[in-house]
């Protein structure tokens, strides 16, 4: 496959704003499915779990493949390979690793409601990675659409330039088809046959002014970016539809514009555009910066050009079990080629491994590949050791690509099982959802023995546990969500700890001086030795392990510490009693006693609340708000709709929705995301 006939393409949106929808089209139009599924009936390919089906969202980005002709005479079909990622911001960890590997996104909006909350996470979760987009103004057909707003909402909120590249022919009911701007015609879809067929008309006479403003709007708005449109405008040229798009594709590809489409893709309008939009706007994998990664023996930044024929290497961004073939690891491939059945070498982890199978992935469903080249996306089977984020490739190019960033878990429940078996059967799961799920977490409580199992949120706990006790046939008794707090320390302390052990007849002894500093907020840990070089290699191993435990363990009741730097200032080592294990024990012993008279606290996880409320409800929506310690931060008024951002401590939103619908008659919404630790002052 031509490397520039390649896109790998996310498709991101808040909750409800019609991903999955708009994918099941893509799928139908280019051939990929015979029929369009539904996500309210549960028949959607995309989300192929029975939770997905029966909770009507999307809970695991799934992948797969299309081909496109982008016109009739086109020799070559485009690849474009998808991930339709979840919307609620419980599975963020589900974008955040898509993205990773992603060379361009389409951004869904909702016509009616604009930029949503995690609209804003996904944008913030791109801009990180650099992601070109392209924007796509769903639900043009429901009541209170407004394209127009939607594009005022994208400036203001995500602060980029919103370019309309085609406008909706009315709206609401009355929405027919979208005039297209660069051709400047009027696009109309059959209902009869699925939406397939597209009729082209002229421009409508009563609408031309209408269309010739926004097509200024366009170029003006293109020209600010491009030197070949502002002389081509000034001379009075006229401006190729072509050129158009190649000026656009540059700009999307350094994320200057965000051309944006509309549609509604339940009544199947505005998607085909919309995947030439994909195929004219995205980058291939050729054209976007070649990724960086670090040399280990060179020890130095190195570029990894998109060769197919150079060294390979490639990043594991997920992992999902299946119980026949075991783990399947999908791999983005950056630099090389991989061919069925040959060995891998796991960088991070030193380990060779084997490619057993390469499959090609359509949703829940596959077929073999032979090899994998550089700027594909596939899955590999036989990797036994690969976790997220785990760099493959060859032995004689250790270069380690950059990993990815997940949010820390903020809610737990404890799972007890009925017998000693179920015991050992639910650790093994254990151990198999927190490979799969990077944002989940499990542990033995030392104090109670029960596993406690940490997630994202409500949702995200209530969908682990359904599938432990459902799909995999397991009896346990779950406990009430509970709040995952963090510790730290309030001031910076200095203390010199000796330890001193008789084992097996051999004195095993260590000396060390740690100093502990409070760090701002969202610093997170650091960890570092003054101490020179007249100490063996493992020592400091051992110190560094046994203070990077401590601070896993906590202090005072055993919750990770954060915001807590440690600095290893003096070492007192002995060729005749210093050992791994003294050191290790030491520096362990040492942070527990310097954290305990260095004044810790409890940090509580504040979650940033977005409410929507009808105007009338709006006093009592507060009121609700204020009463569980939240604090008001903004309101705006949106369409009839007020619109509320406010901070309040996890602990005082078990239940919130409930109460949410009973003072609003059920006509408000929320959501709400994790947003920053700060100290618990009620005891």
């Amino acid at each position: 496959m031509n490397l520039s006939c390649i896109r790998n393409i996310g498709i991101m949106a808040h909750i409800d704003a019609g991903k999955t929808t708009t994918t099941e089209r893509i799928l139908f139009y280019t051939g990929k499915s015979h029929r369009i599924g539904e996500v309210d009936d549960g028949e959607a390919v995309m989300d192929w779990m029975e939770q997905e089906q029966e909770r009507g969202i999307t809970i695991q980005s799934a992948a797969t493949t299309a081909y496109w002709k982008r016109r009739a005479g086109d020799k070559e079909a485009y690849q474009i390979n998808i991930i339709d990622t979840p919307g609620h911001v419980d599975f963020t960890a589900e974008v955040e690793r898509s993205l990773r590997v992603l060379d361009g996104a389409v951004v869904i909006l909702d016509a009616v409601k604009g930029v949503e909350p995690q609209t804003e996470t996904v944008w913030r979760q791109g801009e990180r990675y650099l992601v070109p987009c392209i924007g796509y103004v769903n639900k043009m057909d429901r009541a209170g659409a407004d394209f127009f707003q939607v594009l005022k909402d994208i400036k203001e909120k995500l602060g980029i330039t919103a370019l309309a590249i085609q406008i909706p022919i009315g709206r609401e009911g009355a929405f027919e088809g979208v005039v297209d701007l660069i051709e400047m015609e009027e696009l109309r879809w059959d209902g009869g046959n699925d939406g397939e067929t597209i009729e082209r008309r002229p421009l409508t006479a009563a609408r031309e002014e209408e269309i010739r403003e926004w097509r200024d709007k366009l170029i003006d708005g293109l020209s600010a970016v491009s030197d070949t449109v502002t002389e081509k405008y000034l001379a009075g040229e006229a401006l190729p539809p072509g050129l158009i798009r190649a000026e656009l594709h540059r700009a999307v590809i350094d994320r200057k514009l965000l051309p944006v489409l509309t549609g509604a893709s339940r009544r199947n309008m505005g998607v085909q555009p919309l995947i030439d939009a994909v195929v004219d706007y995205l980058p291939s994998p050729a054209e976007i910066k070649p990724a960086t990664g670090r040399h280990l023996k060179k020890d130095e930044d190195v570029q990894v050009p998109c060769d197919p024929g150079a060294a390979p290497l490639g990043l594991v961004f997920k992992i999902q079990n299946d119980r026949e073939a075991g783990s399947l690891c999908y791999l983005r491939m950056y630099s090389g080629t991989l061919k069925s059945g040959t060995a891998l070498y796991n960088i991070g982890k030193r380990k060779r491994e084997r490619a057993n199978r390469i499959l090609r992935m359509h949703s829940n469903k596959s077929e073999p590949m032979d090899e994998l080249a550089a700027g594909d996306i596939g899955v590999v089977i036989g990797m036994k050791l690969a976790q997220t984020g785990d760099t493959v490739g060859s032995e004689g190019w250790p270069v380690l690509l950059g990993t990815m960033q997940f949010p820390e878990p903020v809610i737990s429940v404890s799972l007890e099982p009925r017998t000693i078996s179920e015991g050992d059967k639910l650790k093994d799961i254990l151990e198999i959802l927190s490979r799969e799920d990077p944002t989940f977490t499990a542990k033995e409580s030392e104090e109670t023995g029960q596993l406690i199992i940490s997630g994202m949120g409500e949702l995200h706990l209530d969908v682990l546990v359904t599938k432990i006790l459902k799909d995999y046939g397991l009896q346990a008794k779950v406990g009430k969500p509970q709040v995952t707090y963090r510790e730290s320390i309030g001031r910076t302390v200095e203390r010199r700890e000796k330890f001193s052990r008789l084992i097996g007849g051999k004195e095993n002894a260590a000396a060390l001086t740690l100093k502990l500093d409070s760090l701002p907020r969202g610093s997170g840990n650091t960890y570092r030795c003054s101490v020179g070089s007249s100490v063996p290699g493992f020592v400091l191993e051992a110190i560094e392990r046994g203070v990077r435990g401590a601070l896993a363990s906590g202090i005072l009741l055993g919750y990770p510490c954060i915001d807590v730097g440690v600095q290893v200032t003096d070492i007192e080592y002995s060729e005749l009693t210093g050992t791994e294990f003294a050191f290790e024990a030491c520096a362990s012993v040492g942070f527990d006693e310097a954290a305990k008279e260095a004044d810790p606290f409890l940090l509580e996880p504040i979650m940033a609340v977005d409410l929507l409320a009808p105007k009338e409800f709006v006093g009592d929506v507060i009121s609700l708000m204020t009463a569980r310690g939240g604090q008001v931060l903004s309101m705006d008024s949106k369409g009839g709709m007020d619109q509320v951002r406010a901070a309040a401590p996890m602990a005082k939103m078990f239940g919130f929705m409930t109460a949410l619908r009973s003072v609003s008659q059920g006509r408000a919404t929320f959501s709400m995301e994790f947003s920053h630790f700060d100290r618990k002052t009620e005891k």
